[in-house]
């Protein structure tokens, strides 16, 4: 790294929020240092408790998000936050900021919160997520906050990133227990059914308990928390839920093996992404393998038979994975 980096990281470790918000700045844009950053803070990471909260649009993520918050400051934690929101098509931003919601906390130098753009990304998290995490928590924050955009059934790369996840649902979703089932569903530690002064609330939550007995039994029962986040209302009973999960998961080793899936599944991602980008320059770069990606647009080659053929020419490969 270079003097200056060296430098700014060194004061995010210490703390400093402004040097905290450059650095998250270089992670975003795919700096060249950004290899070195992380390799420095690897020895202060793995303190935090990382907590994933998601659901669809509309059930109320960022209100818990921001009352969880003023309790947990409340018994002097320090909370990092991570508010993705939806990317807008003009300027790859966020969109709606969900900082907007948690005004109380702007002047709280306890809380730190950073709204990220999804960029594409089609797993509720933007790619870089896990390594915003790595960050807050080298930063010394206890507990990290990461509110996923609106999300259906089948975006769920926050297990991957987190090690509590909590499903957040209201009364209004419908048969939100169907159309789940094979993917929220099966992810969550905690689920939260929000808006349950709302009709029809009770028996929603005897549905999510009733298919909740149809799982294989485990370790951990995951429990259903009734809240009013509007009204602070069953916050401190989700706390609770979320702190007796996170003492489970200490115990016999489990929080340790979460995280050793969580660092293959980030290694594999990784090496995806780079493999990735370096493959399409050299299809941009090589004439015969740009030569593929032509026929394969003018409809004379089929994309498994142009794969095929690119995969073939080793040669090529070798020189181009040793450059």
């Amino acid at each position: 790294m270079t003097p200056e980096i060296t430098r700014l990281v060194e004061q995010m470790l210490e703390g400093e929020t402004i040097s905290l918000s450059r650095v998250i700045s270089l992670i975003e844009n795919d700096s060249s240092q950004v290899p070195e950053i992380m390799q420095f803070i690897a020895p202060h990471v793995g303190k935090a408790h990382c907590i994933g909260i998601t659901g669809p649009p509309g059930v109320g993520k960022s209100t818990l998000v921001d009352k969880l918050t003023a309790l947990m400051r409340k018994q002097s934690s320090k909370v990092g936050i991570i508010a993705v929101d939806p990317s807008s098509p003009f300027t790859g931003g966020a969109v709606l900021g969900d900082r907007i919601r948690m005004q109380q906390h702007y002047l709280d130098n306890g809380v730190f919160i950073r709204s990220m753009a999804t960029r594409g990304s089609m797993g509720g998290l933007p790619q870089t997520a896990g390594s915003v995490i790595k960050l807050l928590d080298a930063a010394g924050k206890d507990v990290i906050l990461v509110e996923t955009v609106g999300v259906g059934q089948s975006e769920v790369d926050v297990m991957e990133k987190t090690d509590t996840v909590l499903v957040i649902l209201c009364p209004e979703s419908g048969d939100a227990i169907q159309t789940m089932k094979a993917g929220l569903f099966e992810i969550a530690d905690i689920f939260v059914v929000n808006k349950a002064d709302n009709p029809g609330a009770d028996n929603f939550v005897r549905d999510i308990q009733a298919m909740l007995q149809l799982r294989e039994p485990s370790w951990w029962n995951t429990p259903v928390v009734a809240t009013e986040a509007v009204n602070d209302v069953g916050i401190e009973d989700l706390y609770r839920q979320i702190q007796l999960h996170y003492q489970a998961l200490c115990k016999d080793g489990r929080l340790s093996q979460r995280r050793r899936l969580q660092r293959k599944q980030d290694f594999i991602g990784t090496l995806e992404r780079k493999l990735t980008d370096k493959l399409l320059r050299l299809i941009e770069q090589d004439g015969q393998m740009n030569s593929y990606m032509e026929k394969v647009e003018r409809g004379e080659l089929d994309p498994y038979s142009a794969a095929d053929e690119i995969l073939k020419s080793v040669s090529i490969l070798a020189d181009w994975l040793r450059q």
